[in-house]
């Protein structure tokens, strides 16, 4: 896990040419905590987690990238319901922090229950921009995206 966090972080754990494991491990480990992600210690296999544990690994490796938008593709997909709330928590904080948030999802009901405004896409093209989400409805969603 700590080398599949570190990864796209190799940046921020350099000392010369070398790496700096602590620094590593210590920011590692804080997103373990932050994230709730459950595993045995910092070198476990993260083929060996959960899907929804898994998932977390991939956000925790990327929010330590402090980007100010961050885009979130199926970020439930085959996760079960508990670490569908924690991932959606964790949405709504990163919004409410100011960072710019992008949900592509094929589920509706998140799009509907997570979104402020709904772009529908088909074939590539915007089809429609959905600003009143409180009003809209899944059938609203489904036939902007069919005509």
């Amino acid at each position: 896990m700590r080398e599949n966090f570190g990864l796209p972080n190799l940046d921020r754990y350099r000392r010369g040419p070398f790496l700096d494991g602590k620094r590593e491990r210590q920011e590692a480990a804080r997103y373990v905590e932050n994230l709730n992600i459950r595993i045995a210690g910092l070198e476990q296999p993260v083929g060996h987690l959960s899907g929804g544990n898994q998932q977390k690994v991939v956000l925790a490796k990327w929010l330590a990238r402090d980007a100010d938008i961050i885009i979130f593709d199926e970020p439930t997909r085959g996760i079960d319901v508990g670490a569908k709330y924690e991932i959606y928590l964790l949405i709504n904080q990163l919004a409410a922090q100011g960072k710019a948030v992008i949900m592509i999802s094929s589920e509706l009901p998140e799009l509907l229950g997570m979104s402020d405004r709904i772009i529908v896409m088909h074939g590539g093209r915007v089809k429609c921009e959905i600003t009143d989400v409180a009003a809209a409805t899944q059938e609203d969603v489904l036939s902007s995206a069919m005509d």
